[in-house]
């Protein structure tokens, strides 16, 4: 006997999960409805079918194809135009017309007995069987009456409650002979039920009724749909899973990785190749799709997560249904009912409420409260760039397909023909992207010189040496599963906000310029990158004193690309130097804050007992450096700034330092005592790479081990400060430690409190409100000065919802005790 299964229905009860996906293909527990069905089929004996397709056809077709890989034989019969349940089966008729043959519907959960079924049928003498079964609630179905031999005696489609007299319903699964073809007229919409069973009975035919045993969901609802999962989990239905059953009712497919820290509470079904992270607690009734990662802290109950999903840390998601491909970030919420589509973008901290609906394709901004459908419009497009550049989770936020678009609209920014510098850190996510990156430069006719794994203050002196700009991958600072994408000018510096907004503009429209064939861009590899680098470097830093002084450092790599600049360096400063951790560690691009103090209290034993001036440690791109004195002790990254400033500022005399108005006060003191000017920046890197291109700035610095040396380039450089600070020690033949003792101790507090996107706004509006008479500063943020020379700021960050605070005061208990005062003030207007 020949089957037909229905897949042709559009499901729009189910949007936005069938907006852009066949009803037949939704996933239970990792299958489509209608693999469940032809597995049920086969199991039958029913091998030979036809499916007749409509709606998104081509979907259906593409994936079970002609039914070989289930060990079945597959043809398809496709309607121009709906025809009904009758008329689509009629379509096919053509296969169907030397035997009975089956009818089930390919988005209804069932495991009946089919054999059953036919025997019925055949024994009865039928013309047309109609498998019954019996629901609590019929008003959705079509009530079907049978006397005591099985013949039907009345249909009613869809009845009210008064109506309704009886519980035994049409499921839509079928026997017929193929005579009943004579009863349904061909190109036009007939309906079984409706036109052709009513006719049958008028003249008498036999059509049977026969009520099946067993599970049966019609799938038309969100909520059967979540349904449906759990009474697969429960076992209710005898379907097929794939996986193990590596503990009671939680099962794992093949390839998945779970931590053994995950709280796993079943009965729940983790698909192939997914991820689960440590604390991450995934509750009954969950079913986590292929390819999906869980974040440490996401909770998860009744949550029905499609393929390739990413669900951030702290995130919650309950009684939910999400969508193949989306990212949901951090400590975003979720509730029962919620219904996210594929495609979409569900940014830090917002909260989509119950039996919302978002259409594929969607971004919802950080911290957005939608209490509404999302069908048209995005709730808020992300800005591109953050603090440092593009940047976000690797394969998640940053992948390759973005790294391409994104260096497409950064080359039509540029005219054709020109240069752009390209450059990595050690890692090998950062590797991917940039040839991703440097494919689609040269295919919009950029010539690309390729400097592969350098510093960062390497690739912007490169950049600066006739480029028109520049691109680096590398590792955030910190989050080893996350990528910067940093964008310069021709000067080497971070491109600024206006090159940015262009960006932006380029990288929304999608209008990105292609080459002709004859245009592609040309790629080269520089030779001599760190001698030309080192021998400008030591040409404008004045390295006087060093030969003669004897001195002794010690320099930490911190497997880093830095380490790959120090060879040459240190060889012709003349200076005795042990290099500890040069070697590069791909699978250490960053660190943590932990592993970076632990490296420096390494450093400090060395420097201890190797009777060293002091220790280095640069950070893994060479960017950044931190010190520790000749006794070992490490100097806070706050210290080293006032250090090297007493330093220089004694030196020179005159001009003026560029520092970030959170930076203590004790700098302007340290500053008029040398006679040289503090000039106040924002926090920005790029306003303090401003100040320094000035004429007659001497010196910046960041207060995090960022140090600008003006007379080599305007931007952060490790390798430059260090050789400025050691020229600087060789020529005052003072140590770390007593430059350090001669100046005042600061006390500034920092803290940062979790604010709302929607509340930022009226956050410093309060701040501002708060601080009436007081003398307010807003050169970043908001700046209050007490009338005693306290001062606090407060700083909304640009790119996540946080609002970060400072506090200055003449000791560490007054800083913060004026730090808890504001941070009320904050916290007040943020709840």
């Amino acid at each position: 006997m020949k089957a037909v299964v229905m897949a042709g229905g559009e499901g729009t009860r189910l949007r936005p999960m069938t907006a852009s996906m066949p009803k037949p293909l939704l996933p239970v527990v990792n299958k489509p409805i209608m693999e469940h069905v032809l597995k049920l089929l086969k199991r039958h004996g029913l091998t030979e079918t036809v499916v007749t397709v409509q709606f998104l056809a081509s979907l259906v077709k593409n994936y079970f194809g002609d039914g070989e890989e289930l060990g079945m034989e597959l043809t398809y019969a496709h309607e121009e135009k709906p025809l009904g349940t009758a008329g689509s089966v009629k379509n096919a008729e053509e296969a169907l017309k030397d035997d009975a043959f089956l009818v089930i519907s390919g988005d209804a959960l069932t495991d009946f007995d089919l054999t059953d079924l036919i025997r019925f049928h055949r024994e009865r003498g039928a013309m047309v069987t109609v498998c019954l079964t019996r629901v609590p609630n019929p008003l959705e179905f079509g009530i079907t009456i049978v006397d005591e031999d099985g013949k039907v005696d009345r249909f009613l489609e869809k009845p009210t409650w008064g109506q309704v007299f009886s519980d035994t319903v049409n499921t839509g699964i079928y026997v017929m002979e193929p005579e009943v073809f004579d009863y349904v007229e061909p190109d036009k919409p007939v309906d079984w039920s409706g036109d052709v069973f009513p006719r049958l009975m008028k003249e008498g035919k036999p059509i049977y009724g026969y009520v099946a045993e067993g599970y049966w969901e019609d799938v038309g609802t969100h909520e059967s749909y979540v349904q449906a999962q759990a009474d697969v989990l429960e076992g209710e239905v005898d379907v097929e899973r794939d996986g193990f059953e590596i503990s009671p009712g939680v099962w794992v497919a093949e390839g998945a990785e779970v931590h053994p820290d995950a709280v796993l509470r079943g009965p729940l079904y983790i698909g192939d190749y997914a991820k689960v992270e440590a604390g991450a607690e995934i509750r009954e009734h969950s079913v986590i799709g292929s390819n999906v990662v869980v974040k440490s802290g996401a909770f998860l109950h009744r949550a029905v997560v499609h393929d390739n999903v990413y669900v951030g840390p702290q995130s919650n998601l309950r009684g939910c249904v999400i969508g193949k491909n989306t990212d949901i970030m951090r400590a975003s919420r979720i509730e029962d009912g919620a219904v996210v589509g594929d495609e979409c973008f569900i940014g830090e901290e917002s909260i989509v409420q119950g039996n919302v609906r978002i259409y594929p394709f969607k971004t919802i901004e950080a911290g957005a409260f939608v209490n509404t459908s999302v069908i048209w419009e995005s709730r808020g497009q992300a800005h591109l760039f953050g603090a440092r550049g593009v940047s976000g989770i690797l394969n998640v936020e940053i992948t390759p397909e973005l790294a391409v678009r994104l260096a497409g609209a950064y080359a039509t920014t540029l005219k054709k023909g020109s240069t752009v510098c390209t450059a990595r850190d050690h890692s090998r996510g950062a590797r991917a992207l940039k040839r991703a990156i440097i494919s689609a430069l040269q295919a919009s006719a950029i010539d690309v010189r390729d400097l592969e794994n350098v510093p960062l203050p390497v690739a912007r002196q490169q950049t600066a040496r006739g480029s028109a700009g520049g691109i680096m991958i590398r590792t955030t600072t910190g989050v080893p599963d996350s990528v910067d994408i940093m964008f310069f000018d021709e000067r080497g510096a971070d491109l600024s906000q206006a090159g940015q907004r262009k960006l932006d503009r380029v990288y929304a429209r999608q209008e990105y310029r292609r080459a002709f064939p004859g245009e592609i861009g040309d790629l080269s590899f520089p030779s001599s990158v760190y001698d030309s680098y080192t021998g400008s470097l030591l040409r404008a830093v004045d390295t006087t004193g060093i030969a003669e002084s004897g001195l002794k450092v010690v320099v930490d790599a911190s497997n880093g690309s830095a380490g790959l600049v120090l060879p040459s360096l240190l060889g012709r400063l003349g200076v005795d130097s042990l290099t500890i951790n040069p070697g590069l560690d791909e699978s250490r691009p960053t660190e943590t804050a932990e592993s970076r103090r632990a490296g420096l209290v390494r450093l400090g034993e060395i420097v201890a007992s190797a009777r060293a001036a002091f220790g280095v440690r640069f950070d893994p791109v060479g960017e950044r450096i931190s010190l520790v004195d000749e006794h070992g002790r490490i100097v806070e990254d706050d210290r080293a700034l006032l250090v090297m400033l007493d330093l220089i500022a004694a030196e020179r005399r005159s001009g003026r330092v560029a520092l970030p108005v959170t930076t203590t006060r004790i700098a302007e003191q340290v500053a008029a005592y040398h006679g040289t000017q503090v000039e106040w920046t924002t926090t920005s890197p790029d306003d303090l790479t401003r100040v320094s291109r000035e004429d007659g700035t001497v010196f910046g610095g960041d207060g995090r081990g960022g140090f600008i040396v003006p007379e080599f380039s305007s931007v952060f450089d490790g390798a430059a400060a260090f050789v400025r600070l050691i020229g600087l020690v060789a020529r005052t033949q003072l140590t770390l430690s007593q430059i350090d003792a001669r100046i005042p101790r600061a006390h500034v507090s920092r803290r940062d409190l979790a604010t709302p996107w929607a509340v930022k706004g009226l956050v410093m509006r309060t701040v501002v409100e708060a601080a009436g008479d007081r003398s307010v500063d807003t050169t970043d943020g908001v700046r209050v000065v007490e009338s005693d020379g306290r001062w606090v700021m407060v700083l909304p960050d640009p790119a996540e919802a946080v609002t970060h605070l400072w506090a200055e005061g003449p000791d560490e208990a007054s800083a913060q005790a004026l730090l808890d005062e504001w941070a009320a003030v904050v916290d007040s207007a943020g709840h």
